[in-house]
């Protein structure tokens, strides 16, 4: 119904316009979903590179191994100061930050890795960043063999 002005008249139950809240509801669920799943595979991908970068440590710090015992034929240890310091250095190199433990017997080299997220779409809750961790752990093997292949 129209009046003699040009404006519409509305009746009580016009339901005109509700659309539009609905759309906008569901646009910002949509964005809140996009947002959760564009940080959940950074992070994902973070702990990733920490855990890839905490491998290559433990190999690097697996590289020092002690010439004392090695040479005599003794025992095949790491050299716990030089493989902390290959490990921490290998760390260095690659921007990360991480621990070095090493096993009192010198065979398990351990590296954690500890780094941080920086998310896209949760800053706007507040959540600026997100820890990660990565772990890795090398162990010294020495005289061993690798099965026979092709037998039997």
């Amino acid at each position: 119904m129209t009046f003699p002005s040009g404006r519409m008249w509305r009746t009580p139950l016009d339901d005109r316009g509700g659309i539009t809240v609905f759309v906008a509801v569901c646009v910002l669920a949509l964005l809140a979903i996009i947002g959760l799943a564009v940080d959940g595979g950074g992070t994902m991908r973070a702990v990733e590179r920490a855990d890839y970068l905490a491998g290559e440590a433990a190999r690097a710090g697996g590289q020092a191994i002690d010439p004392t015992d090695a040479i005599t034929g003794t025992a095949i240890t790491v050299d716990p100061q030089a493989a902390a310091a290959a490990a921490q250095s290998y760390l260095a190199s690659a921007g990360a930050t991480g621990a070095v433990s090493i096993s009192p017997d010198g065979i398990t080299l351990t590296v954690t890795v500890t780094s941080t997220y920086q998310t896209t779409f949760l800053s706007v809750a507040g959540i600026s960043s997100l820890p990660v961790s990565g772990h890795a752990t090398a162990t010294l093997l020495h005289g061993v063999t690798a099965p026979d292949e092709g037998t039997g």
